[in-house]
């Protein structure tokens, strides 16, 4: 799943090369942490937040077929 979240955020992104994806436990769920470079901070949370909530969206649903549960943050 962390594949998939990194390629979902590298194809919306000017620069790649710079997106970290970190994964960590918490509560019982696997929280993942998105860091991108300051200038595609806009591309990836989008306008209202709405390419972030569907990022979310996507990767619980991925989750839910493999019983598990997540959630991803968009780091500063």
């Amino acid at each position: 799943m962390k594949d998939l979240l990194t390629y979902i955020v590298q194809s919306l992104v000017d620069h790649p090369d710079e997106v970290s994806v970190t994964e960590r436990k918490a509560d019982g769920e696997i929280v993942y942490e998105v860091r991108v470079a300051d200038g595609d901070m806009g591309k990836v949370i989008g306008r209202q937040g709405r390419i972030v909530k569907q990022i979310r969206i996507l990767m619980r649903a991925v989750a839910q077929r493999k019983g598990k549960k997540i959630s991803v943050e968009i780091m500063d």
